[in-house]
């Protein structure tokens, strides 16, 4: 069952955009890695969805998604200061939230997982957030070389909440959808609710 209304949302957004879906795949390091701890490591870690399209090509066939549903908002400057200064995000050290994006044996462990599940190295990578910060410098995320490196040069990106309404709003049918999530956007879509706050704000 998925747990996470982000989650959800990221699911239905994938699958209106032609994506099949699979959530909270398990992945750890491995046992014969170098730095291998056996305490810290066998515990699993999860990816959160992973979107395989069949139709399309290069590094957009496969999405890979981490979702962070922080409702206080996403700042990028400040999470990778605190992975590069060792700091704690919410009672933990940051990095444990970015594992694959940091630490080598998690790294290698998830893009095994990766291409076990779709049979290719190339993907973009997601970190799907509730929304971001004033100011927040998305760019410096996507760009960051620590990143992208343990990403072997695959896309690094965010995507926004508003930017998942956005597009499920503009395609959602009236033909019922498959989930719990799609059908609650169909009904916010056939009130008008929208539609009204906007007419609203115009007058």
């Amino acid at each position: 069952m998925k747990e996470d209304i982000l989650e959800q949302l990221v699911d239905e957004y994938l699958q209106h955009k032609g994506y099949f879906t699979r959530h909270n795949v398990k992945f750890k390091p491995d046992p014969s890695h170098p730095e291998y701890e056996s305490k810290q490591d066998r515990v699993a870690s999860d990816i959160d969805v992973i979107g395989f399209n069949p139709t399309l090509k290069g590094s957009e066939r496969v999405i890979v998604v981490s979702c962070k549903s922080w409702q206080g908002g996403f700042d990028p400057d400040n999470i990778i200061k605190k992975i590069e200064e060792g700091k704690k995000e919410s009672g933990r050290e940051t990095w444990k939230g970015f594992r694959e994006l940091v630490k080598e044996k998690w790294t290698s462990a998830f893009l095994d997982k990766v291409e076990e599940i779709t049979e290719s190295k190339k993907f973009t990578y997601i970190t799907a957030v509730t929304t971001l910060k004033p100011n927040a410098n998305k760019e410096k995320w996507e760009n960051y070389n620590t990143f992208k490196t343990a990403m072997r040069g695959n896309p690094v990106k965010i995507l926004t909440l508003n930017e998942i309404l956005d597009e499920l709003y503009r395609s959602i049918e009236r033909t019922p959808a498959a989930s719990s999530v799609g059908r609650l956007m169909q009904i916010i879509k056939a009130s008008k609710w929208i539609e009204k706050k906007q007419r609203n704000l115009a007058n």
